[in-house]
C-alpha cells in the first residue's frame, strides 16, 4: 500500500450526477437531443457568404447626424 493512499473520494458535484443518472437513464440522450435542436445546424456558406457581401459599414459614431 502507497505510503500516502487515501480512501476512494468523489465529491458532491459528481456524486449528485451519478445520482441524476441512476434516476434517469434518459438524460444524456435528453440532452444530445436539445443540443441538436439549438446548436447542430447544418451552415449554407452560400447564403452567409451573400449576408456578409450585403452588411453595410457602420459609421464610427453611431449617434453622428449626417447633416
Amino acid at each position: 500500500m502507497p505510503f500516502f493512499a487515501r480512501p476512494h473520494y468523489t465529491s458532491d458535484a459528481t456524486q449528485f450526477i451519478e445520482q441524476m443518472r441512476q434516476q434517469k437513464p434518459t438524460l444524456e440522450a435528453e440532452q444530445r437531443a436539445g443540443r441538436a435542436l439549438l446548436w447542430d445546424k447544418q451552415i449554407d456558406r452560400q447564403a452567409q457568404t451573400e449576408m456578409a457581401a450585403g452588411e453595410v459599414a457602420q459609421q464610427p459614431y453611431v449617434y453622428q447626424t449626417h447633416g
